[in-house]
C-alpha cells in the first residue's frame, strides 16, 4: 500500500536525474501528496521515445472506464499488475517512474495510528514502478493517470504494513521504462532489506491540507501497543 508520499526535489532536479527531453513543468514541493492530486511521472513519450517527466493526476483510470471522472486506484499489486483487465494493457506498454523523497504508512498503537516516514537509507531519491494511462473525457479534454505498482513488504517495513511500492534501483530505469528488452515483471519484487529506514512523525500528515517540511520531523518512538 502506498497513499501519500512526499515530493519535494525540484522538477528541475528531478528532470536532470533522468535525462528528461520535455520543458520542466511548473509544480510545487509536497510533503503530502495525495489521491487524486496531479504529481511527477516520468514516462516514455510513445510517439519519440523520450523520457518526459509530466503532470498526471494519482489515482489510474483505465481508457474503458464508463466512469472517467470517478477517482480509481491508486496502487496496483505486482502479482496480477500483467494479468488484470484494468491493468495489463498499461504494464505492457505505458510503465512510467514515480519520483518521490519519502512515503508514509500507518501503525495501530495505542489510542489510534501512528504515521511514519520512509526514505532510501543512503538520502537517494525513491524511483517508484508506475503505471499511466491516457482516457478523454465528456468534454473532450484527455486527462492522464497513474497508479505506484506494490509488493510485499521487505524487513525494513514489514513492522508497519505487508506491502510497499516496488522500489526501481538506477539500473532498473531503462527496462521499466522500455528503453531495453529486459522482462519489466522481474523488477517487481522487494527492495532488499537495508535498503530503507523508518521514523515516527506527525499525525498532522493525516489531513491533506497539511503541508510543509515539519510533516517529516522525526518524534518520540510510541509505545507499541497492539
Amino acid at each position: 500500500m502506498c497513499g501519500r508520499y512526499a515530493s519535494f526535489l525540484p522538477a528541475e532536479a528531478i528532470a536532470r536525474l533522468f535525462n528528461t527531453a520535455n520543458p520542466v513543468p511548473n509544480v510545487a514541493a509536497s510533503w503530502n501528496v495525495c489521491p487524486t492530486q496531479q504529481a511527477m511521472v516520468v514516462r516514455r513519450h510513445p510517439e519519440t521515445s523520450e523520457r518526459h517527466l509530466n503532470l498526471l493526476t494519482w489515482g489510474f483510470i483505465p481508457s474503458w472506464s464508463k466512469t472517467p471522472t470517478r477517482p480509481g486506484p491508486v496502487n496496483a499489486r505486482a502479482e496480477t499488475v500483467a494479468t488484470s483487465g484494468m491493468f495489463r494493457e498499461a504494464f505492457k506498454a505505458r510503465r512510467c517512474i514515480v519520483p518521490a523523497d519519502a512515503f508514509y504508512e500507518w501503525r495501530v498503537i495505542e489510542g489510534g495510528k501512528q504515521p511514519y516516514a520512509i526514505a532510501r537509507r543512503d538520502g537517494a531519491p525513491l524511483a517508484f514502478a508506475g503505471i499511466w494511462e491516457g482516457i478523454r473525457l465528456p468534454d473532450g479534454s484527455v486527462t492522464r493517470t497513474f497508479a505506484i505498482v506494490t509488493t510485499t513488504a521487505n524487513h525494513d517495513i514489514a513492522a508497519l504494513h505487508e506491502r510497499m511500492p516496488v522500489i526501481l534501483e538506477p539500473s532498473d530505469w531503462p527496462a521499466w521504462l522500455g528503453d531495453t528488452d529486459i522482462n519489466p515483471a522481474t523488477l517487481l519484487h522487494p527492495s532488499p532489506d537495508g535498503t530503507l529506514r523508518s521514523w515516527p512523525v506527525s499525525r498532522q500528515v493525516n489531513a491533506p491540507r497539511n503541508n510543509g517540511p515539519e510533516l517529516l520531523d522525526e518524534l518520540e518512538e510510541p509505545a507499541d501497543v497492539r
